[in-house]
């Protein structure tokens, strides 16, 4: 049983005027999630995060990188194993345009439990937190990372936190804190999409424009409905940072080569969105990063 609350989205953003009601819990959330966006303080994406200051100019163990077959460690890893990834969510769930991404808090499911992952080299139990994606533009690919030298149009980011740290900021501190799933998209000229999951996102995109506005979805929705139909059972990973400020060396990455084509015309959509300044939100990447001999290591599909 869980406790509701008849809440404005006003309260938790400060522009849409609806009313809706949640979970206690996904309300504290999504407060926690946007002070910790605020934390991090003002920055943009007009030099794709190379003027950046702290961690993000100092570390040595930053991302995105590079993917690059040929240069990574082809050994025998564990397959990554997904919990209650096929579980419904509660909902409403809530995205918002927060002026650098477009962010959704993950809830629990409605059996009360928290989807997550392990196996594969993770340092632990990692429960999944929240998703946002990387773009670019009409006329630029827009991911982070490249896979062997080659970049696709988004890049979807689903971040989880170890089991063993209370919240975020905490497990942020520490090189075993994060594990973050990236998921490229590829867009295509078909109108219209299997991805149903992907699908209730980007269809609520045109309510969200504004920068600080942000849109509920309803109905069913899994974690796993997120990765569409792409091959889990071989990436890249490794060891690196969050690619946003402060560029915490805190992620475990597992980066999918498997690419899911998605039409265009969705896409689209996340090209008309807005920063804080009201400017296109768009390009919203951070330039490759030196691997500075780092492993890098590439699991097969067995």
């Amino acid at each position: 049983m869980f406790s509701f609350s008849f809440l404005c989205l006003l309260a938790i953003c400060g522009c849409t005027f609806a009313y809706i009601e949640i979970p206690q819990d996904y309300l504290d959330a999504i407060i926690q999630d946007k002070a910790d966006e605020s934390s991090a303080g003002e920055y943009n994406y007009d030099e794709q995060g190379d003027d950046w200051t702290g961690t993000c100019q100092t570390g040595t163990n930053q991302s995105p990188i590079d993917l690059i077959f040929e240069d990574s460690k082809v050994v025998a890893i564990p397959r990554l194993r997904f919990y209650n990834y096929d579980q419904a969510l509660q909902t409403p769930l809530v995205i918002t345009n927060n002026g650098h991404t477009a962010n959704m808090v993950i809830p629990l499911t409605r059996a009360g439990q928290r989807p997550s992952i392990n196996g594969s080299l993770l340092p632990g139990d990692f429960e999944v937190q929240s998703v946002h994606f990387h773009w670019g533009s009409p006329h630029t690919k827009g991911s982070e990372h490249a896979i062997n030298y080659q970049r696709y149009d988004v890049e979807m980011h689903i971040v989880h936190k170890n089991r063993i740290y209370d919240t975020m900021g905490e497990a942020t501190l520490h090189p075993d804190g994060l594990a973050v799933l990236g998921v490229m998209f590829r867009a295509v000229d078909r109108v219209t999409s299997q991805h149903y999951g992907l699908n209730k996102i980007f269809n609520q995109l045109p309510r969200i424009v504004e920068y600080n506005s942000n849109a509920t979805i309803t109905g069913t929705l899994t974690v796993g409905q997120l990765l569409g139909n792409i091959v889990t059972g071989e990436f890249f990973t490794y060891n690196g940072s969050l690619t946003t400020p402060d560029c915490a060396e805190a992620v475990t990455w597992t980066v999918f080569p498997d690419v899911l084509d998605y039409p265009r015309r969705q896409i689209a959509k996340l090209w008309n969105l807005r920063d804080s300044r009201r400017m296109p939100l768009v390009d919203n990447y951070r330039s490759i990063q030196d691997t500075n001999g780092r492993d890098v290591y590439y699991r097969v599909l067995q």
